[in-house]
């Protein structure tokens, strides 16, 4: 399996309960396709380099998982659908 970077960049305006459960459909996704969620860390709200989708804020979060290549497809579809991810990378770790 590989380790993978997901930068998510959600919409500052949400509800604790709904940034929560949009989360956990991610990590959900890794877990239920044989990936393994190593950390999710909520960094919060912060102000953007430029506009996105006209925000100028958004709340950053970044998961690292180690899975297989399906699931990044899986979740760049997913989060490509969901009304509440302004952007999105996801990017292979290099081993040390």
């Amino acid at each position: 399996m590989q380790k993978y970077e997901m930068l998510m960049l959600l919409k500052s305006g949400m509800e604790d309960d709904a940034r929560e459960a949009e989360l956990k459909k991610y990590t959900d996704i890794v877990a239920s396709m044989g990936g393994t969620v190593e950390s999710v860390d909520k960094w919060g709200v912060r102000k953007t380099a430029y506009p996105v989708k006209f925000q100028t804020e958004a709340f950053f979060v970044l998961m690292t998982f180690s899975a297989e290549g399906p699931v990044v497809k899986e979740l760049d579809r997913v989060a490509g659908i969901s009304g509440d991810m302004l952007r999105r990378v996801i990017t292979k770790k290099e081993e040390k």
